[in-house]
């Protein structure tokens, strides 16, 4: 697999952009020169989730590209809707997606309130489901003007071991929803010349949703640039012939050269990683 397209000038829309993984995404992109449709709820300063959509378009811009913030709860489809028609008003259409928008409770069964369940399966699965259903027009309009359209879900690979669901049975499955979503999108969507595929991380990244898990030492962690790097290899390859993966972030990067990953360390020269989950 080669990058053998640019973003230069794509529309992009990543949900959950407005901090970690998606805004180091939409900063990849921008560097690029890609115009960035940015998807999250936040838009009002929180001590304890640094970040606003606000403050990601201020980066994004600042990185090289364009960006366009749209307060938006991937949950209810009209603000999907209303995303989408934003999205094609400023920039004409959309090229990529990013459905990186999820939610997290590492809980056992008695653990897990139905409220806690449900939020994960309408932002993991049901958001990822929606908001690939709301730009599939602009993505098939893409692939007839062969603008190399792709769908990339931050999602792990499909591992039906019992040691993967029985610690959190609600949250593997909503994740594994998101992976389902590659594997059925990717055949359904193949003769379109649209891509899909997944991403997963091999170590623990530094995230603020993970900061929120107690016990959890960041300084073992990876920074979100990882992914970034590797989403951006993924985006730039041919939609027609790279379909249907679930790649693992430093795999990937060897492929393309990049095997000294010090720079993505949280504490410089560590090689003690936390392992993610799902990676067999």
């Amino acid at each position: 697999m080669t990058a053998t397209h640019s973003l230069r000038g794509k529309t992009i829309v990543i949900t959950g952009a407005s901090r970690g993984i998606g805004l180091a995404i939409a900063n990849r992109a921008a560097r690029e020169g890609a115009n960035l449709v940015l998807l999250a709820k936040t838009v009002d300063p929180n001590p304890k989730l640094p970040g606003t959509l606000h403050s990601a378009a201020t980066e994004v811009e600042a990185a090289g590209g364009q960006a366009l913030a749209v307060q938006t709860d991937i949950r209810d489809d009209h603000a999907v809707a209303a995303a989408v028609e934003a999205a094609v008003r400023r920039f004409g259409g959309i090229d990529i997606l990013v459905n990186n928008a999820s939610a997290i409770s590492l809980t056992p069964t008695q653990a897990t309130p139905m409220k806690r369940f449900d939020l994960m399966f309408g932002v993991n699965v049901r958001g990822t489901y929606a908001c690939t259903q709301a730009c599939l027009p602009e993505l098939i309009k893409s692939a007839k003007a062969g603008r190399n359209p792709h769908v990339l879900n931050m999602s792990p690979p499909l591992s039906m071991k019992e040691h993967w669901f029985k610690g959190h049975v609600a949250y593997t499955m909503a994740k594994y929803g998101m992976s389902e979503c590659t594997l059925g999108h990717a055949g359904e969507f193949r003769p379109l010349g649209i891509a899909v595929n997944s991403l997963w991380p091999r170590t623990a990244i530094a995230t603020a949703a993970l900061q929120m898990i107690p016990g959890v030492d960041l300084a073992l962690c990876r920074k979100p640039e990882i992914l970034a790097d590797a989403a951006y290899f993924i985006l730039t390859s041919d939609a027609r012939t790279t379909t249907g993966r679930f790649f693992i972030d430093d795999e990937l990067l060897a492929q393309h050269g990049v095997t000294d990953l010090d720079r993505y360390a949280m504490t410089p020269g560590n090689k003690n990683f936390i392992p993610d989950f799902f990676v067999d």
